[in-house]
Protein backbone atom coordinates (compact mmCIF):
# COMPACT_ATOMS: atom_id res chain seq x y z
CA UNK A 1 0.00 0.00 0.00
CA UNK A 2 0.83 3.70 -0.72
CA UNK A 3 -0.52 5.34 2.48
CA UNK A 4 -0.39 9.33 3.15
CA UNK A 5 -0.84 10.77 6.43
CA UNK A 6 -1.80 14.33 6.96
CA UNK A 7 0.11 14.97 10.35
CA UNK A 8 1.61 18.28 11.76
CA UNK A 9 5.59 18.63 10.91
CA UNK A 10 7.14 16.05 11.24
CA UNK A 11 10.29 17.79 12.85
CA UNK A 12 7.92 18.35 15.97
CA UNK A 13 6.84 14.81 16.84
CA UNK A 14 7.99 13.00 20.41
CA UNK A 15 8.28 9.28 18.60
CA UNK A 16 8.55 7.87 22.08
CA UNK A 17 4.93 8.69 22.58
CA UNK A 18 3.71 9.92 19.42
CA UNK A 19 0.68 7.79 17.97
CA UNK A 20 1.28 8.30 14.12
CA UNK A 21 4.78 7.43 13.93
CA UNK A 22 3.97 4.08 15.39
CA UNK A 23 1.27 3.69 12.94
CA UNK A 24 3.94 4.53 10.45
CA UNK A 25 6.65 2.34 12.13
CA UNK A 26 3.93 -0.50 11.94
CA UNK A 27 2.89 0.01 8.40
CA UNK A 28 6.89 0.50 7.08
CA UNK A 29 7.14 -3.07 9.07
CA UNK A 30 4.57 -4.49 6.45
CA UNK A 31 6.01 -3.40 3.52
CA UNK A 32 3.90 -0.31 2.76
CA UNK A 33 5.02 2.81 1.71
CA UNK A 34 4.53 6.27 3.23
CA UNK A 35 4.49 9.70 2.85
CA UNK A 36 3.32 12.96 4.87
CA UNK A 37 2.31 16.30 4.19
CA UNK A 38 0.40 19.12 6.22
CA UNK A 39 -3.05 20.84 5.54
CA UNK A 40 -1.27 23.50 4.43
CA UNK A 41 0.27 21.38 1.15
CA UNK A 42 -3.36 20.77 -0.09
CA UNK A 43 -4.70 22.66 -3.12
CA UNK A 44 -7.35 22.43 -5.85
CA UNK A 45 -5.86 22.66 -9.27
CA UNK A 46 -6.64 21.72 -12.56
CA UNK A 47 -9.92 20.21 -11.56
CA UNK A 48 -8.53 17.70 -9.04
CA UNK A 49 -7.49 18.12 -4.96
CA UNK A 50 -3.41 17.91 -4.83
CA UNK A 51 -1.03 17.87 -2.41
CA UNK A 52 2.75 18.58 -2.16
CA UNK A 53 3.77 15.26 -0.38
CA UNK A 54 7.12 13.25 0.62
CA UNK A 55 7.73 10.05 0.57
CA UNK A 56 8.97 9.20 4.32
CA UNK A 57 12.03 6.71 5.03
CA UNK A 58 12.51 5.42 9.02
CA UNK A 59 15.88 5.53 10.01
CA UNK A 60 16.00 4.00 13.36
CA UNK A 61 17.48 6.79 15.24
CA UNK A 62 15.31 7.80 17.95
CA UNK A 63 16.87 11.26 17.32
CA UNK A 64 16.75 11.48 13.97
CA UNK A 65 14.42 9.20 13.11
CA UNK A 66 13.08 10.04 9.51
CA UNK A 67 14.46 10.97 6.01
CA UNK A 68 12.24 13.07 3.39
CA UNK A 69 12.36 12.60 0.16
CA UNK A 70 12.05 15.99 -2.22
CA UNK A 71 8.63 16.88 -2.17
CA UNK A 72 5.94 15.97 -5.09
CA UNK A 73 2.77 16.83 -6.23
CA UNK A 74 0.81 14.27 -6.18
CA UNK A 75 -3.43 13.62 -6.65
CA UNK A 76 -4.61 12.18 -3.23
CA UNK A 77 -6.53 9.79 -5.35
CA UNK A 78 -3.69 8.07 -6.65
CA UNK A 79 -2.73 6.84 -2.65
CA UNK A 80 -4.12 3.35 -1.44
CA UNK A 81 -5.13 5.20 2.27
CA UNK A 82 -5.17 8.91 4.06
CA UNK A 83 -4.71 9.12 6.73
CA UNK A 84 -5.62 12.25 8.79
CA UNK A 85 -3.61 12.58 11.55
CA UNK A 86 -3.37 16.29 11.95
CA UNK A 87 -4.00 18.11 15.47
CA UNK A 88 -6.14 20.55 16.70
CA UNK A 89 -7.37 23.35 17.16
CA UNK A 90 -9.94 22.36 15.32
CA UNK A 91 -10.34 25.92 13.43
CA UNK A 92 -11.41 27.31 9.94
CA UNK A 93 -8.56 26.28 8.44
CA UNK A 94 -9.11 22.34 9.61
CA UNK A 95 -12.44 22.80 8.29
CA UNK A 96 -11.11 23.99 5.10
CA UNK A 97 -9.19 21.14 4.74
CA UNK A 98 -12.30 18.66 5.52
CA UNK A 99 -13.54 20.25 2.57
CA UNK A 100 -10.83 19.39 0.34
CA UNK A 101 -10.07 16.07 1.70
CA UNK A 102 -14.10 15.27 1.20
CA UNK A 103 -13.86 16.65 -2.48
CA UNK A 104 -10.63 14.32 -2.92
CA UNK A 105 -13.03 11.34 -1.58
CA UNK A 106 -15.34 12.24 -4.59
CA UNK A 107 -12.42 11.57 -6.98
CA UNK A 108 -11.64 8.20 -5.71
CA UNK A 109 -9.34 8.61 -2.25
CA UNK A 110 -10.11 7.03 0.52
CA UNK A 111 -9.84 8.99 3.62
CA UNK A 112 -9.95 7.93 7.25
CA UNK A 113 -11.27 9.52 9.24
CA UNK A 114 -13.66 10.64 7.25
CA UNK A 115 -13.79 14.28 6.24
CA UNK A 116 -17.21 14.93 7.00
CA UNK A 117 -17.85 12.80 9.96
CA UNK A 118 -14.72 14.88 11.39
CA UNK A 119 -16.47 17.38 10.83
CA UNK A 120 -20.17 16.60 11.82
CA UNK A 121 -18.51 15.62 15.54
CA UNK A 122 -17.30 18.07 17.84
CA UNK A 123 -15.57 16.70 20.42
CA UNK A 124 -16.97 18.14 22.93
CA UNK A 125 -20.46 18.39 21.36
CA UNK A 126 -21.05 14.89 19.89
CA UNK A 127 -21.69 13.18 23.19
CA UNK A 128 -25.05 14.55 23.55
CA UNK A 129 -26.28 12.06 20.32
CA UNK A 130 -25.15 9.51 23.36
CA UNK A 131 -27.12 10.98 26.37
CA UNK A 132 -27.75 8.16 28.28
CA UNK A 133 -23.80 7.97 28.54
CA UNK A 134 -22.97 11.04 29.83
CA UNK A 135 -23.53 13.09 33.36
CA UNK A 136 -26.02 15.93 33.65
CA UNK A 137 -25.19 18.75 30.99
CA UNK A 138 -26.00 21.76 30.04
CA UNK A 139 -24.81 23.35 26.30
CA UNK A 140 -25.36 27.26 26.37
CA UNK A 141 -24.02 30.87 26.52
CA UNK A 142 -27.04 32.13 28.93
CA UNK A 143 -25.41 33.26 32.06
CA UNK A 144 -29.03 32.46 33.96
CA UNK A 145 -29.20 29.04 32.72
CA UNK A 146 -25.35 28.48 33.84
CA UNK A 147 -26.11 30.25 37.17
CA UNK A 148 -29.75 27.70 37.57
CA UNK A 149 -27.49 24.60 36.72
CA UNK A 150 -24.92 25.73 39.19
CA UNK A 151 -27.59 25.98 41.69
CA UNK A 152 -29.22 22.43 40.89
CA UNK A 153 -25.30 20.66 40.98
CA UNK A 154 -23.68 22.72 43.62
CA UNK A 155 -20.26 21.31 41.54
CA UNK A 156 -19.82 22.26 38.44
CA UNK A 157 -17.12 21.70 35.43
CA UNK A 158 -17.12 24.70 32.31
CA UNK A 159 -15.45 23.93 29.15
CA UNK A 160 -14.82 25.73 25.86
CA UNK A 161 -16.03 23.59 22.57
CA UNK A 162 -12.58 24.30 20.71
CA UNK A 163 -10.40 23.05 23.79
CA UNK A 164 -7.55 20.85 23.70
CA UNK A 165 -5.55 19.05 25.76
CA UNK A 166 -7.69 20.29 28.60
CA UNK A 167 -7.23 23.90 28.02
CA UNK A 168 -9.24 26.62 29.19
CA UNK A 169 -11.93 24.10 31.87
CA UNK A 170 -12.74 25.61 35.12
CA UNK A 171 -14.21 23.84 38.03
CA UNK A 172 -16.78 25.96 40.48
CA UNK A 173 -17.82 24.24 43.44
CA UNK A 174 -20.83 25.11 46.10
CA UNK A 175 -19.39 28.63 47.16
CA UNK A 176 -19.88 30.04 43.48
CA UNK A 177 -16.53 31.63 43.60
CA UNK A 178 -15.47 33.56 41.10
CA UNK A 179 -18.60 32.46 38.86
CA UNK A 180 -19.82 35.17 37.56
CA UNK A 181 -16.54 36.11 35.59
CA UNK A 182 -15.65 32.69 34.43
CA UNK A 183 -18.94 32.75 32.66
CA UNK A 184 -18.31 36.89 31.50
CA UNK A 185 -14.82 35.22 29.96
CA UNK A 186 -15.72 31.72 28.61
CA UNK A 187 -18.93 33.09 26.81
CA UNK A 188 -17.60 36.21 25.85
CA UNK A 189 -20.46 37.90 27.48
CA UNK A 190 -23.40 35.83 26.26
CA UNK A 191 -21.68 35.10 22.63
CA UNK A 192 -19.64 32.12 22.51
CA UNK A 193 -21.39 28.60 23.71
CA UNK A 194 -20.18 26.53 26.34
CA UNK A 195 -20.52 22.63 27.70
CA UNK A 196 -20.87 22.98 31.60
CA UNK A 197 -21.48 19.40 33.29
CA UNK A 198 -22.15 18.62 37.12
CA UNK A 199 -17.82 17.44 38.32
CA UNK A 200 -17.59 13.75 38.32
CA UNK A 201 -15.45 13.18 41.14
CA UNK A 202 -14.14 9.95 40.00
CA UNK A 203 -12.16 11.81 37.67
CA UNK A 204 -9.47 11.16 40.48
CA UNK A 205 -8.96 8.07 39.53
CA UNK A 206 -8.35 8.94 35.87
CA UNK A 207 -9.84 10.71 32.42
CA UNK A 208 -9.95 6.79 30.58
CA UNK A 209 -8.95 7.25 27.19
CA UNK A 210 -10.80 3.77 25.36
CA UNK A 211 -10.00 3.36 21.72
CA UNK A 212 -12.29 2.04 19.14
CA UNK A 213 -10.53 0.88 16.12
CA UNK A 214 -12.98 -0.35 13.45
CA UNK A 215 -16.07 -0.27 15.66
CA UNK A 216 -14.23 -2.07 18.18
CA UNK A 217 -12.92 -1.84 21.77
CA UNK A 218 -9.03 -1.92 21.96
CA UNK A 219 -9.33 -4.32 24.83
CA UNK A 220 -6.85 -1.91 27.21
CA UNK A 221 -7.53 1.73 27.63
CA UNK A 222 -5.16 5.01 29.20
CA UNK A 223 -6.63 6.36 32.85
CA UNK A 224 -4.81 10.02 32.82
CA UNK A 225 -4.36 10.46 36.34
CA UNK A 226 -4.58 13.76 37.30
CA UNK A 227 -2.06 15.26 39.53
CA UNK A 228 -0.82 17.94 41.89
CA UNK A 229 -4.47 18.93 42.65
CA UNK A 230 -5.45 19.49 39.51
CA UNK A 231 -8.98 18.99 38.17
CA UNK A 232 -7.40 17.87 34.15
CA UNK A 233 -6.31 14.35 33.67
CA UNK A 234 -5.05 15.31 30.40
CA UNK A 235 -1.56 14.68 29.78
CA UNK A 236 -0.77 17.80 28.14
CA UNK A 237 -1.88 19.31 31.60
CA UNK A 238 0.35 17.17 33.47
CA UNK A 239 -1.67 14.08 33.97
CA UNK A 240 0.39 10.44 34.68
CA UNK A 241 -0.89 7.70 31.80
CA UNK A 242 -1.77 4.46 33.48
CA UNK A 243 -2.79 1.71 31.06
CA UNK A 244 -6.09 -0.62 32.26
CA UNK A 245 -8.36 -3.58 31.36
CA UNK A 246 -11.57 -2.02 29.66
CA UNK A 247 -14.15 -1.57 32.45
CA UNK A 248 -18.02 -3.45 32.00
CA UNK A 249 -19.05 0.21 32.12
CA UNK A 250 -16.26 1.01 29.68
CA UNK A 251 -16.73 -1.66 27.39
CA UNK A 252 -20.47 -1.38 26.86
CA UNK A 253 -20.13 2.05 26.13
CA UNK A 254 -18.06 1.19 23.01
CA UNK A 255 -19.14 -1.81 22.04
CA UNK A 256 -22.70 0.72 21.85
CA UNK A 257 -21.22 3.60 19.85
CA UNK A 258 -18.75 1.65 18.10
CA UNK A 259 -20.57 0.30 15.02
CA UNK A 260 -22.59 3.22 14.65
CA UNK A 261 -19.38 5.78 14.54
CA UNK A 262 -17.58 3.15 12.16
CA UNK A 263 -21.01 3.52 9.83
CA UNK A 264 -20.63 6.96 9.96
CA UNK A 265 -16.85 7.07 8.34
CA UNK A 266 -14.63 7.04 12.01
CA UNK A 267 -12.23 4.54 11.64
CA UNK A 268 -10.12 5.68 14.78
CA UNK A 269 -11.95 7.14 17.90
CA UNK A 270 -10.81 8.25 21.54
CA UNK A 271 -13.24 7.92 24.23
CA UNK A 272 -12.87 9.94 27.10
CA UNK A 273 -14.66 8.62 30.30
CA UNK A 274 -14.48 9.32 33.85
CA UNK A 275 -15.88 7.06 36.23
CA UNK A 276 -19.36 5.63 34.42
CA UNK A 277 -19.72 8.49 32.14
CA UNK A 278 -18.30 9.39 28.63
CA UNK A 279 -17.22 13.07 28.34
CA UNK A 280 -16.00 13.42 24.70
CA UNK A 281 -15.65 12.08 21.84
CA UNK A 282 -12.07 11.91 20.26
CA UNK A 283 -11.84 11.98 16.11
CA UNK A 284 -9.50 14.58 14.54
CA UNK A 285 -6.21 12.33 16.14
CA UNK A 286 -7.02 10.43 18.66
CA UNK A 287 -3.44 9.38 20.86
CA UNK A 288 -2.43 7.10 23.90
CA UNK A 289 -1.25 4.10 21.20
CA UNK A 290 2.57 3.89 22.75
CA UNK A 291 1.55 4.02 26.33
CA UNK A 292 -1.10 1.37 25.86
CA UNK A 293 1.22 -1.11 24.23
CA UNK A 294 4.21 0.04 26.23
CA UNK A 295 2.61 -1.33 29.65
CA UNK A 296 0.09 -3.76 28.42
CA UNK A 297 1.69 -5.32 25.80
CA UNK A 298 -1.66 -4.81 23.64
CA UNK A 299 0.05 -3.24 19.92
CA UNK A 300 -2.59 -0.98 19.17
CA UNK A 301 -0.61 0.66 16.26
CA UNK A 302 -0.94 -3.50 14.40
CA UNK A 303 -4.72 -3.49 14.98
CA UNK A 304 -5.01 -0.19 13.38
CA UNK A 305 -3.17 -1.24 10.69
CA UNK A 306 -4.58 -4.13 10.35
CA UNK A 307 -8.40 -2.37 10.58
CA UNK A 308 -6.61 0.44 7.70
CA UNK A 309 -5.82 -2.77 5.31
CA UNK A 310 -9.11 -3.83 5.15
CA UNK A 311 -11.26 -0.40 5.55
CA UNK A 312 -8.60 0.38 1.97
CA UNK A 313 -9.82 -3.10 0.12
CA UNK A 314 -5.89 -3.74 -0.32
CA UNK A 315 -3.90 -6.21 1.27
Amino acid sequence: MKIAFAADPLASFKIYKDSTFAMMREAVRRGHEIYAFEHKDIAFDGGAVLAQVSRITLTGDPVDWYRADAAIVQALNKFDAVVERTDPPFDMEYIYATYLLELAEKQGAKIFNKPEAIRSHNEKLAITQFAQFIAPTLVTSDEMRIRAFHKEHSDIILKPLDGMGGAGIFRVKEDGLNLGSIIEQMTHHGNRTVMVQRYIPDIVKGDKRVLLIGGKVVPYGLARIPQNGEVRGNLAAGGVGVAQPVSAREREIGETLGPILAQRGLLLVGLDVIGDYMTEINVTSPTCFQEIMEQSGIDVAAIFIDALEQAAGVP
